[in-house]
């Protein structure tokens, strides 16, 4: 598995939505994903949606993820 990868399905999974991943062993990656999805949610729920575009590679081919989840509005404030 590779970071571009993850990072597509994400993309695909949440439309709209901007994700930077990196990872260089090939299992354990780390990502920042801003989507107007995540608006009014927890962060569990914001991770569960990410986790939902990835499927069935969680806790196999992706062996660990760690997330960053902000709205555009989160993400701009912190620039």
């Amino acid at each position: 598995m590779d970071a571009a990868t993850i990072q597509a399905m994400i993309e695909n999974g949440l439309p709209g939505a901007q994700a930077d991943v990196n990872g260089d062993d090939g299992v354990h990656f780390e990502a920042q994903v801003i989507a107007t999805q995540f608006a009014g949610k927890l962060p569990l729920a914001r991770h569960r949606l990410v986790y939902a575009t990835l499927g069935d590679l969680m806790g196999g081919a992706i062996h660990a993820l760690a997330l960053k989840t902000l709205t555009p509005e989160e993400a701009a404030a912190r620039r």
